[in-house]
């Protein structure tokens, strides 16, 4: 996929998470130096947290794709701007060379939208091909001839219903209506599929979209790349992007390229469209990127797995291991911490790791007192008898004796005064501490 075309990039989940980073360094490789790169706060905008969502997302950007970024506020929440300010924010949007909006609330979004006219601006972008437009989360649900309010059908309990998107989607020829998050699990024992909805309202929203139309699923940490160039879609992550048609899925998976008049067949249910195989094929190299740090996704299968590897190293009483392992994961949580979704895990994760400092500390204080608390009673009566096996001249004995417990780590030395007892990890310490102070 040729990068230097236009492209509109639509992201499941994951958006400025670890597990994005190779492909948002792949759309902005062909981007000036000095490109004008600009944030869509929208989604978020009515958060009373919106600004550090917008800092952190901005330093996402800068640390893993070398990307400087300025944020266009919703002008709601940038005071008196007026109709100057709305033009002023068009104008760069239509601009810039990269836009990008994310989390927050799909119907938030389309409200603030249309009275912007920014819907109209998007549009344009993509249907003449200009710039890269990515839409992630609750921005990718804005951008299909139907919308899902997820927050009022989830959150608030209102009746499933369809609200008019933005229809980017429309200007290639593709009557759908995007759900993100399409193959999400936190529900645990209740179906959240779909973008929360489960199956059953699914179902009953997909009876209202007209004939020729259908649901194009994005699950989690999965992108859909449209090349506005070369009219070429790529499929790339963890998951797949799934056209439903009146409950009917076909599948395409990551690492799968199909043109685009192929997947307005799929759309219209064309049976010459279909996707040949409906098995997953191997990961492509972005899935294989992110997945190098042990197999983990997201930040929760990360901290999991790093759990599981301080347990055992804990087991096998390796101390050094165990710091490591916790140095890693605090990297990992330091790598999610941009993350702009909510409830990914990032205080559990603290938690976890903090759990693991206290283990770590525990097994220390045991280990510094082992000499002293456990040795001692042990080595102590055995010198002891050394000395009586030496006055009573069984110095093969007492010799037994000596090396025996030099076996176990513990140096013996002689004197007019006695017999000393040292263990060498004592000496080992403090040699490392003599190397740190040089």
């Amino acid at each position: 996929m040729n990068a230097g075309h236009g492209l509109l990039v639509l992201m499941g989940s994951g958006e400025t998470s670890p597990t994005m980073v190779t492909l948002h360094r792949e759309v902005t490789a062909h981007l000036s130096r000095e490109a004008d790169a600009v944030i869509l706060e929208t989604p978020y905008g009515f958060q009373v947290n919106r600004a550090d969502i917008s800092t952190r997302a901005r330093e996402y950007f800068r640390r893993s794709v070398s990307l400087a970024t300025v944020v266009a506020p919703d002008a709601q929440n940038d005071g008196p701007s007026g109709d100057g300010g709305a033009d002023r924010v068009r104008d760069r949007v239509r601009r810039a060379e990269w836009v990008f909006s994310g989390p927050g609330s799909p119907s938030y979004a389309l409200g603030r939208w249309n009275t912007l006219r920014l819907g109209e601006i998007l549009r344009e972008r993509v249907s003449r091909g200009y710039g890269v437009t990515v839409m992630a989360s609750a921005a990718a649900c804005t951008v299909g001839f139907a919308a899902l309010p997820v927050y009022e059908i989830y959150k608030a309990g209102h009746p499933p219903e369809w609200l008019p998107g933005l229809d980017l989607m429309g200007t290639l020829g593709l009557p759908v209506a995007v759900i993100p998050h399409y193959d999400n699990t936190e529900g645990g024992t209740h179906d959240t599929r779909f973008c929360y909805l489960g199956e059953p309202r699914l179902s009953a929203l997909e009876e209202e979209l007209p004939d020729g139309s259908a649901v194009l699923g994005i699950d989690e940490h999965t992108a859909v790349i449209v090349d506005l160039g070369t009219s070429r879609v790529r499929v790339s992550g963890r998951g797949a992007m799934t056209i439903r048609r009146k409950g009917s899925s076909t599948p395409v998976f990551g690492g799968t390229t199909l043109p685009l008049e192929q997947l307005r067949g799929l759309v219209r249910g064309t049976p010459s469209a279909a996707v040949p195989s409906s098995r997953r094929p191997p990961e492509d190299a972005d899935d294989t990127a992110h997945r190098a740090g042990g197999g983990a996704a997201t930040l929760q299968e990360a901290v999991a797995a790093a759990e599981l590897k301080f347990n055992a190293a804990h087991k096998a009483r390796d101390a050094a291991r165990m710091a490591d392992i916790a140095v890693e994961l605090e990297s990992v949580i330091a790598a999610w911490s941009a993350d702009m979704e909510e409830d990914q895990g990032g205080e559990w994760a603290r938690t976890v790791l903090h759990g693991m400092i206290r283990r770590l500390a525990g097994a220390a204080g045991r280990g510094l007192c082992e000499p002293e608390r456990t040795l001692g009673r042990i080595v102590t009566p055995l010198l002891e008898l050394r000395t009586r096996l030496r006055t009573e001249g069984a110095w093969e004995l007492a010799d037994a004796v000596r090396e025996a417990v030099a076996a176990g780590g513990v140096q013996v030395r002689d004197s007019a005064e006695g017999s000393e007892w040292r263990w060498e990890g004592e000496a080992d310490d403090q040699q490392a501490g003599s190397r740190a102070e040089a």
